[in-house]
Formats: structure tokens, C-alpha cells, sequence
């Protein structure tokens, strides 16, 4: 059986998920659900395209909807909406907001019986998992995250929603100092502007008031508020000439220790380097619609994140499979 998926936006993270899902045979794409006028978009595989608000009358021919809007001002009211519906993954990736994120989410999908898995991708995602792993092994540890150099998706977006941004692409930066000396085994103590950096270049409508835009970006609450944070205005063709790749990365962390005069140090650390963030981005939340569906089949309602999806849900293998040839 296919799992049927619909994809309800259509920027560089619904064209990945557009393409991850041709990579999994166990997967069929109805269509992609746009706000633009559907006859204007052209999709990579040639899906159907339909128009956003025409979702719901697709009820009973989409197994998982995967949600592909920004955090800022998307995602709060699309998962919502759409779990009335369908069951759905979404990329919500404001870290502090997540909790309200998964309340909202969970008071929906559980009266209409279907299954949300949110706040899902490499960090939030994979990175949460490998922080959880890492914890419970090393309980006398502490834990470091570091993003970069990479294009972050949802700063960019967060930008580009500001009056009189053109375009924007930020790239989030670490300290040299600082990720070396967690590497070495260190714990220091490191507020945020130690770890990062945030570095952004925008391309600015015309006439529009640098000055405040500059400062719309750094006093950015969750975003850029408590970051070192540079502001380069550029032109149109120089962000295409050298921007228009998004790459990213990072890397989780945990320094720890074990013995009974706590001898032992341990550095554990799971890291990424992506050549496109939203193509790998993508890929992850079809492996998660496919452990949507499974959680859904399995009666299994309400709002889930990665931490609460069994690892073996997310692969196409079956389990006889997984334990022969990855244990």
C-alpha cells in the first residue's frame, strides 16, 4: 500500500519534500496545496496543484500532509487547522515555542482522532534525539549546541516578513573559541552570544528604511535579540551571485563523566553537513510521515514529536530487517 502524502506549500522546502517522496517507494504524492493561483505554479515531478483553501475537500484521499510553511506566522494556524482534517508533520522549529506549539496542536488532533507529528527536521528533530540519548547516558554532563555555517531557513523567513525586506538570507555562525573548547572536553559556561553569531544580507525594497529594518532585525525577539548579529544591505543580483545556495549544519555535544571520583571524561557528539538544509529537512519529515501513518494506524491520536516516535517507525525496512542489518 501507498501512502498517500499531500504537501500544503510550495517554496524550497515543499519542492524537497516533492522530491524526497519520489525517493520512497512506499510513497505517492496527490499534490501540492498552494496560496498562489494554482495555474502559476509549475511542479519538479509534474503533481497536481491545488489551491490551499481547497484542502479540506480532499479529506479520505491524503494519508499525512506535510506542512511546509515558516514558523513565524505560518505553522501556529495551519497545523491546527489542517489537523482537523488530515494527519500531518509540520517543521515548527521556535524553539521556545514549542511547548505552546504542541498543546494547540494536541487539543485538535486528538478530538478529530488524528495524529500530528510536530517540530520535526534536524534540529528541532534529529538533534533533540540525540541530546535525549546522550542525557540519559551521561547524566552528569552537560549539553552544547552549535548551528553552522549554514543558511537558516527560518531566520531568513522571519526577515523576508518584515516591511520593505525584498529578500534575506541569514547565516548563523559559530564561535571558533567556544566550539573547540567543548570539543577538547571542557564545560564552560557560555551565554548565547558566545556560541553564535548571526549574519544577515538583505536585499531591501526600494525606498524602504534600512535603518529600520536593521533594527526590526536585531531586537527580533527568539530570533535575533540576544545574538552578536551583523546586517549587510545588498543588492538583487550580488544575493543571487553569492547566496543562493543553502547549505547548513552543526553539531550536539555532551561533555560527561562516569567513575567514583568522576575521573573518566566522555565527549559525545552526533554532527551534520548539509549540502541543501531544505532538501535534507525535507527528507526528514517524509521518514516521519511515514511513522505518522504507522502511530495514526495504530490508534495513536494527538500531538507526537520525534522523541516519541520508535526509531524503527520511520524506516521503510521492516523490523526483521533493521535488527539484522543495524544492531
Amino acid at each position: 500500500m501507498s501512502i498517500k502524502i499531500g504537501i500544503y506549500g510550495y517554496g524550497n522546502l515543499g519542492r524537497g519534500v516533492e522530491l524526497a517522496v519520489a525517493q520512497n517507494p512506499d510513497m505517492t504524492a496527490v499534490g501540492v496545496f498552494t496560496r498562489r493561483a494554482p495555474d502559476s505554479v509549475k511542479t519538479l515531478t509534474g503533481i497536481p496543484v491545488f489551491a490551499a483553501n481547497d484542502a479540506p475537500n480532499m479529506l479520505g484521499k491524503i494519508d499525512v500532509m506535510i506542512i511546509c510553511g515558516g514558523s513565524a506566522t505560518d505553522l501556529p494556524q495551519q497545523t491546527p487547522a489542517l489537523a482537523r482534517y488530515f494527519n500531518v508533520v509540520d517543521s515548527f522549529d521556535t524553539h521556545a515555542n514549542i511547548p505552546t506549539h504542541v498543546a494547540s496542536v494536541e487539543a485538535v488532533a486528538k478530538q478529530a482522532k488524528t495524529t500530528a507529528l510536530v517540530s520535526a527536521g534536524w534540529d528541532p528533530g534529529m538533534f533533540s534525539i540525540a541530546r535525549l540519548y546522550a542525557d540519559a547516558i551521561l547524566p552528569e554532563g552537560k549539553d552544547y549546541t552549535f548551528w553552522g555555517k549554514g543558511v537558516s531557513q527560518g531566520h531568513s523567513d522571519a526577515i523576508r516578513r518584515i516591511e520593505g525586506v525584498e529578500d534575506a538570507r541569514q547565516y548563523t555562525i559559530p564561535v571558533a573559541e567556544a566550539l573547540n573548547a567543548v570539543r577538547s572536553g571542557c564545560s564552560p559556561q557560555l551565554t548565547t552570544a558566545q556560541k553564535h553569531e548571526r549574519e544577515c544580507f538583505v536585499v531591501a525594497k526600494e525606498g524602504a528604511d534600512l535603518a529600520r529594518i536593521e533594527r526590526e532585525i536585531k531586537t527580533m525577539p527568539n530570533y535575533f535579540a540576544d545574538y552578536h548579529t551583523t546586517v549587510h544591505f545588498i543588492s538583487k543580483a550580488e544575493m543571487q551571485e553569492k547566496h543562493s545556495g543553502l547549505p547548513h549544519g552543526g553539531a550536539v555535544i555532551r561533555n560527561g563523566v562516569t567513575g567514583m571520583e568522576k575521573q573518566n571524561k566522555h565527549v559525545v557528539e552526533f554532527s551534520l553537513k548539509l549540502g541543501s538544509n531544505p532538501e535534507f529537512t525535507a527528507s526528514v519529515l517524509v521518514a516521519c510521515a511515514r511513522a505518522t501513518y504507522r502511530l495514526n494506524e495504530k490508534g495513536e491520536y494527538g500531538c507526537k514529536t520525534m522523541l516519541d516516535v520508535p526509531p524503527a517507525y520511520l524506516s521503510i525496512k521492516p523490523r526483521e530487517e533493521l535488527i539484522a542489518t543495524l544492531l
